[in-house]
């Protein structure tokens, strides 16, 4: 009981991170549109997998790379706001991807390699260090609640994990679903938005500097 008093709170902390709408959602859903819904949830597992990283880094307390980090986030900064520019063109250029319409991920050509998904976007997660400040505060607010909390650090990272999984692999799941419903057209016109919504995420990344 005192494992899942540690683990289910940092499930909810590792959902409500991945949640919000950022260019880590945008990817999973153009990916799940263009390549199908495991391609998005290999690209969702990358993130997840940065965030129990940095989950590490906060529940296990090391100290001296958190303030190794914080120190080159500037550089950090403007290397993922140059990824992102990157993928934003790449995406922008890419041909839409022809499927089959049963929204099963599998698409007429050859079946898509996950991994260059999950390293894009667990690099792209670790280029923003100041999300471990959060980590930071949130695992020190629930060692302070629960003294469980601070001989678990491992339940705690695995608890992020599942969690930021778990919204991922929701949300390529349901865009899977409906991915059949759009034609050649809409795909172009969704590729052409996400683009356009990295881009403009890497500007403000930039200018928030």
């Amino acid at each position: 009981m005192a494992l899942l008093d540690v683990f289910l709170p940092s499930l909810v902390i590792g959902l409500s991170i991945a949640a919000p709408v950022g260019p880590i959602g945008i990817l999973v859903i153009q990916r799940s549109l263009a390549h199908g819904p495991r391609a998005g949830l290999a690209t969702g597992l990358g993130a997840a997998a940065a965030d129990a990283v940095y989950g590490a880094l906060g529940a296990y307390g090391v100290h001296w790379l958190v303030h190794a980090l914080v120190a080159v986030r500037v550089p950090l900064v403007w290397a993922g706001a140059a990824f992102l520019l990157w993928m934003a063109w790449h995406i922008a250029r890419a041909p839409v991807t022809p499927h089959a319409g049963d929204g099963s991920g599998a698409g007429t050509g050859p079946a898509r390699n996950g991994w260059p998904d999950f390293a894009h976007t667990f690099a792209l997660t670790l280029s923003n260090p100041a999300t471990i400040l959060s980590f930071i505060a949130v695992f020190g607010a629930m060692a302070g609640r629960s003294a469980a909390a601070t001989t678990a650090p491992a339940a705690m990272v695995a608890g992020v994990f599942a969690g930021s999984a778990l919204w991922w692999l929701c949300l390529s799941m349901a865009v899977g679903l409906l991915r059949a419903r759009f034609d050649a057209r809409w795909h172009r016109r969704i590729q052409r938005a996400s683009a356009a919504g990295l881009a403009a995420f890497a500007l403000w990344q930039v200018a928030a500097v």
